[in-house]
């Protein structure tokens, strides 16, 4: 019984997202995060690196049946618009990183896919749904917070990131 209400507690917080005052907000510095790419261990991926480009960054499971749609959209946002400047990068907080693999190899990606084993940037980020995407700005400003992911919000997503190019 225990292992059924916190499964169904889990859906219920993926699916309606939390609003608390204290998450990272619209118009606000992105928080600092040090997190390591999924098959380089060694590799260090600090989001200050990034200054000066726009960033589209996501946090995604395994588990998470709507990051099986947000994938393609992330590997076409990743096509179309790196060489003008944005940076896809997809935060895995499976606490298997063995589960990551599976996903990945069901739906491979064709940006950058890092780690959060110790979830220090995600609680940096307050996340409250999952997944969660932050479209940051080339001076590390968060402007633009998306929970979830649904299809017909992409146009909308791609004018922001457009804009955001743009600028």
């Amino acid at each position: 019984m225990r292992v059924v209400f916190f499964f169904f507690l889990r859906i219920v917080v993926c699916v309606f997202p939390i609003n608390s005052a204290f998450s990272v907000e619209i118009e606000t510095l992105s928080p600092s995060c040090v997190l390591s790419q999924l098959n380089k261990q060694s590799t260090e991926i600090d989001l200050k690196q990034y200054k000066g480009d726009v960033v589209y960054l996501d946090f995604w499971a395994s588990w998470c049946g709507p990051c099986l749609k947000s994938f393609p959209y992330m590997n076409s946002l990743n096509s179309d618009f790196k060489n003008e400047g944005l940076q896809v990068i997809a935060v895995n907080l499976d606490e298997d990183i063995n589960e990551a693999y599976r996903f990945l190899e069901k739906v491979p990606a064709n940006f950058l896919i890092a780690q959060d084993r110790q979830q220090k940037c995600a609680k940096a980020f307050e996340l409250q749904a999952m997944p969660t995407s932050y479209l940051i700005d080339r001076q590390g400003v968060v402007r633009h917070i998306h929970l979830g992911f649904r299809s017909g919000e992409v146009g909308e997503l791609q004018e922001k990131i457009k804009q955001l190019l743009a600028e």
